[in-house]
């Protein structure tokens, strides 16, 4: 499975916030600090803020934040929020758009879902905070101060 560039830079754009949990951070100082490009950031913001993983904060001052503590974001969700159509192969879809003449008896089609909901399972047991963990070195690498210390793990309710 290959996962889509909007995947790839909602995963940046938390993992950004999740090392800048000091502040407030924006679409463009994200999109140079990663070197893509600002307006498809701006969709990925929107969207992950529609989702409830950013929060966006509106004025001179403003900016993106995680919506909630990183330990509470699991990758696996973002993902499937990402990847909705986590379709890999045709018949998946249930269209009638080039059937297959297959599926009646396709032993296929069941061992590719498993092995989907396999990779989505697997990442459920990880969350941002477990991306984020060198935090010195991936502050270092986006230009972040190294000094950037991590919030304190929420209190479970």
């Amino acid at each position: 499975m290959r996962l889509s560039t909007y995947s790839d830079y909602a995963l940046r754009m938390l993992m950004y916030l999740g090392l800048k949990r000091d502040g407030l951070a924006t679409i463009a100082e994200v999109a140079a600090r990663y070197r893509v490009s600002k307006n498809h950031l701006m969709k990925v913001a929107y969207e992950l803020g529609q989702a409830g993983f950013v929060e966006t904060v509106r004025g001179r001052n403003g900016g993106l934040r995680l919506a909630r503590p990183p330990e509470e974001i699991r990758i696996g969700a973002v993902l499937r929020f990402t990847e909705a159509d986590s379709a890999l192969v045709g018949c998946f879809a249930n269209t009638q758009e080039d059937p297959c003449p297959l599926v009646p008896a396709c032993v296929l089609k069941g061992a590719l879902n498993e092995a989907l909901q396999a990779f989505f399972a697997t990442l459920d047991d990880y969350t941002l905070a477990d991306m984020v963990k060198p935090r010195r070195s991936l502050s270092e690498l986006l230009g972040l101060p190294a000094g950037v210390k991590p919030l304190p793990a929420a209190e479970p309710v």
